[in-house]
């Protein structure tokens, strides 16, 4: 019996890899195996990237609350445990979104808190 050798299967799966390789540099790009390597590296790199984007979000809202909490005589840590106290239930994002762009509204969730 004959063996049977799916090939268009192959090739698609080859071009698949090939394409998402397109712009890489020299043999990254065109020769098969090398790409194939270099794309499964990639998406380890954006999968790493996609959760170090959501630490490196909170870490720039915490410093944004920090510096428009201390113009008012706070501390970071003493405002989120005075909310906490207070049951305002306002995550990071929203309080440094507040502090950037909408001094006078943070002013009274700070004097609310105090």
């Amino acid at each position: 019996m004959p063996r049977s050798v799916n090939s268009v299967a192959s090739k698609a799966r080859r071009k698949k890899v090939l394409k998402k390789s397109k712009g890489y540099f020299l043999s990254r790009s065109n020769v098969y195996t090398v790409a194939k390597n270099a794309v499964e590296k990639a998406g380890l790199y954006s999968y790493i990237g996609r959760k170090l984007k959501k630490r490196d979000y909170r870490n720039l809202w915490i410093t944004r609350i920090n510096a428009a909490v201390r113009e008012h005589g706070l501390t970071y840590s003493r405002f989120i445990s005075k909310l906490a106290e207070a049951n305002i239930d306002l995550n990071r994002k929203v309080l440094a979104d507040l502090a950037l762009n909408n001094p006078a509204a943070f002013k009274a969730i700070v004097d609310k808190v105090k």
